[in-house]
């Protein structure tokens, strides 16, 4: 099992980079890691490009703080429920980013076939019902997706997604962002051509769906 401190210096350094990249705004969203029995999440009030060594709680499956002397995030029973539906999951990220958040302000999953890799690497990005923010509510409404998907837009909310590594965690971020924003110009455009039906047969195959 990675130390604490090398997690740590994993998420510092994946949520300045999405800082870096408009992913993540202000103090917004959440990152967090699977440690051992345990979870290790950014605190409440924290913001994901900016986060130092102190700005982490080790919690258990229940959400109670058992390392660390903050509040952790209040998301935190979000990041819980994914862990534990996916076991292949070790990484989380929860930004606001600007494309895939007006999505998911629209009321607009990412659902059409328009780019082979995006097919490839999501199938879907599906879209969940609206509830608030923190509240078991969002949570029971976002987590019957993360069984089928690795990223989940939340209705007038932002976006979340989960790797087995940080760095696949964060990639998705990246290739979910520029498919929303390509999403967004074929729509300015007229509209995409959709990739037909046996074209997405052919590209599940590879993905051994």
């Amino acid at each position: 099992m990675k130390r604490l401190d090398e997690i740590k210096d994993e998420l510092i350094k994946y949520g300045a980079l999405a800082g870096q990249k408009n992913l993540t705004p202000g103090v917004s969203g959440n990152l967090s890691a699977r440690y051992g029995e345990n979870i290790l999440i950014t605190t409440s009030g924290s913001a994901n490009g900016y986060l130092k060594k102190d700005d982490f709680v080790v919690i258990d499956f229940a959400g109670n703080v058992i390392e660390g002397n903050k509040k952790p995030s209040s998301e935190k029973m979000l990041h819980v429920e994914f862990y534990k539906i996916r076991e292949d999951v070790n990484y989380i990220v929860h930004v606001h980013s600007p494309y895939l958040s007006s999505f998911a302000s629209s009321g607009k999953a990412l659902d059409e076939p328009i780019m082979a890799e995006n097919v490839f690497y999501f199938g879907q990005i599906p879209l969940a019902e609206y509830g608030m923010p923190s509240s078991m509510d969002l949570v029971k409404k976002t987590a019957k997706y993360f069984k089928d998907y690795d990223a989940v837009l939340m209705a007038n909310h932002g976006f979340i997604v989960g790797g087995k590594s940080i760095e696949e965690a964060y990639l998705k971020l990246e290739l979910a962002e520029s498919y929303a924003q390509v999403v967004f110009n074929t729509k300015m455009l007229g509209g995409a051509v959709l990739l037909n039906e046996k074209q997405v047969e052919e590209i599940n195959l590879l993905r051994g769906k």
